[in-house]
């Protein structure tokens, strides 16, 4: 923190009356030191002597500032908000005592920190000024959900090769090899340095950031990390279970599954989930309800707690914490909640399987910039199966009522009727290794099609299939197999540029949007989307998609497609899009939200949490611009 201090100090020096220290941006000089933590480089031998070699002095970036072995990276979090950085603190694991660093535990320390720094917050709160003037740290509040994100991770570190002289002046040996990266653990924040309050400023950046955080090291609480990571390993167990003996889905005995009004945590006294006796399995010691492959039927009154269980399903396919009262609902992490999505942009996707034909069109390959709500619940089908989902979730309140039934009496009546029910098509799609969870209230087509039938009565759950299969009595269906094949690999180049301009444009909207270049992406209806953050994720990632690209073709047809450009007859605007999205997974494994991270756009949050990839690809299929 020297050179921190000594950059800070000169804001004293240098300011003058007229002097608006909220933006930072009127002392050039200075604002440049503390976010990119230029140094005067002093090369010196092994003795400490100053190497006369030549000329042995220049400059460097070093945006990182060390305090007792902890580094702290300065960052703008935008350009609009230089008084605003984003400060990530690295944290050696061996001064944490962490050997398993997992997500779990990154999201634990997460969970431990953020306290600390809440405390400190409290100490300048006053409800009569805003955050603006009176100063804040701002961790990002990670919910119910324990996902891989950039407000806590582990990583690789580079710690100095130098040794900090007066001033900005750093020392550094180039006859000695330097230190081995060091793995730490990075929580990132952002810092609201108080108007006009500088004092107030360089107290909070180097006194109470660098002590917060070694009180947090020095009170982790070992115990709550090692239940994280005990219980991380036991849901990763039922997942494992889950996958090799044929089950979608297991909820413990005693989860709570109702969430309170308004929030994501559980609903004070909610009847705890009991498993029926026939359903009943062990897993890790963990009794519950295991829901075997095929199709499964939900039904009950209404109010019965069936779309309460469906939810919880839903929810499952990502780890939950401790107290969640879902953390032992495991699902498939490959299930897709399916719901029908009136006025989606659909892109040359494959409906056959749901719609026979077509005014003036070809189901095989449907296009439209406005679905119905049949044909949309039949393009979310068949993209979900594409992209490899082994769990479909559809509850009958948010699908079309004509895709999902047709009773016999309708079917005779209506002789001409193009919509192939989903009731005539759910027992293929289990055949080839698709399964199906539905809620249902106010059909019996689909009991004689499920392999098991359950009966919500006042959030108890009980299992009614003999007593449904004998009220039931269709014994065939009216239609063959058919081809569920639904390849895209290839979609039109897109920008982040708006026609006409050599502006990016990018944001996320509080209504459901994400915004980039032309394009409005309607993001409502993708249920399994967790947290705001992963929306930002998103947004960041098809910005990268639209940029970036290893294929010198594919990279030439985007950057034409930026200028509003056409390629050559011999060219073509293509993207393989699934070359790309592997290749943005596989480098943010690798390397980081680094990646994607940016700072240049002013109405975008810096928190990501990682979506999955079928969110990712849902999104680019719902673009209106992307043609197949």
């Amino acid at each position: 923190m020297k050179r921190l201090r000594y950059y800070l100090n000169r804001i004293t020096d240098q300011r003058t009356v007229n002097y608006r220290y909220n933006d930072i941006a009127e002392n050039k000089p200075v604002q440049k030191e503390i976010y990119d933590g230029e140094c005067v480089v002093v090369y010196v031998k092994p003795n400490g002597e100053v190497d006369g070699n030549g000329d042995r002095t220049g400059t460097r970036r070093e945006p990182t500032f060390w305090h007792n072995s902890i580094g702290y990276t300065f960052d703008r979090t935008h350009k609009l908000a230089l008084h605003r950085p984003t400060v990530t603190v690295h944290i050696p694991v061996e001064m944490l005592g962490i050997s398993d660093c997992t997500v779990a535990a990154a999201d634990e320390c997460l969970r431990q920190i953020k306290p600390y720094f809440d405390a400190v917050n409290a100490e300048y709160f006053n409800r009569t000024r805003p955050d603006r003037d009176n100063g804040k740290f701002i961790l990002y509040d990670p919910g119910q959900k324990v996902l891989a994100r950039n407000a806590a991770y582990f990583s690789e570190v580079c710690v100095p090769d130098y040794t900090e002289g007066k001033g900005n002046t750093i020392f550094v040996c180039v006859y000695t090899d330097p230190p081995p990266d060091v793995l730490c653990l990075c929580i990132r924040m952002e810092i609201q340095l108080p108007y006009l309050k500088l004092d107030r400023a360089k107290t909070m950046l180097l006194k109470q950031l660098p002590e917060t955080t070694e009180r947090f090291i020095k009170e982790l609480d070992k115990k709550g990390l090692g239940a994280a990571l005990e219980l991380e390993r036991t849901q990763n167990k039922i997942r494992t279970f889950l996958r090799e003996n044929g089950f979608c889905a297991f909820i413990a005995n005693g989860s709570v599954l109702a969430r309170g009004k308004g929030s994501d945590k559980p609903a004070a006294g909610s009847v705890p989930f009991q498993s029926p006796s026939g359903d009943e399995i062990e897993i890790t010691g963990i009794k519950g309800m295991g829901i075997k492959n095929g199709v499964t039927v939900i039904t009950g009154g209404g109010y019965s707690g069936k779309s309460t269980v469906l939810n919880a399903v839903s929810a499952g396919i990502y780890n939950h914490v401790r107290g969640d009262g879902r953390e032992l609902c495991i699902a498939n992490d490959t299930a897709v909640t399916i719901t029908a999505e009136d006025g989606r942009a659909v892109t040359d996707v494959n409906i056959s399987p749901f719609i026979k034909w077509l005014p003036n069109g070809d189901p095989k390959c449907f296009s439209t910039t406005h679905a119905s709500g049949s044909t949309s619940q039949g393009a979310n089908i068949m993209e979900a199966v594409s992209l490899g989902a082994g769990l479909l979730l559809i509850d009958e309140d948010r699908s079309a009522t004509n895709f999902m039934i047709r009773d016999k009496i309708m079917k005779d009546l209506i002789e001409r009727e193009p919509i192939i029910p989903f009731t005539d098509r759910v027992r293929e799609l289990a055949t080839n290794g698709v399964s199906t969870i539905l809620v249902i209230g106010g059909s019996s087509e689909y009991l004689n099609v499920a392999d098991r039938i359950y009966m919500m009565d006042e959030f108890v759950m009980g299992d009614v299939t003999a007593r449904a299969k004998s009220l039931v009595n269709r014994t065939d269906l009216p239609h063959g197999s058919v081809d569920w094949e639904n390849e895209r690999s290839k979609i039109d180049a897109f920008s982040s540029f708006p026609t006409g301009t050599t502006r990016e444009r990018l944001e996320v909207s509080d209504t459901g949007f994400i915004i980039i270049g032309d394009e409005r992406i309607d993001i409502r209806n993708l249920h399994d989307i967790a947290t705001a953050a992963q929306t930002n994720t998103l947004a960041f990632m098809l910005r990268h998609l639209s940029s970036k690209n290893t294929d010198v073709s594919e990279l030439q047809a985007l950057a034409l497609a930026m200028r509003g450009l056409t390629p050559k007859a011999n060219g073509k605007n293509k993207v393989d899009i699934n070359k790309s999205v592997d290749e943005l997974y596989k480098r943010i494994e690798k390397e980081g939200f680094e990646v994607i991270d940016t700072g240049f756009f002013t109405d975008m949050s810096r928190f990501m949490d990682m979506p999955r990839r079928f969110e990712l690809m849902a999104a680019i299929y719902r673009m209106r611009g992307s043609g197949g």
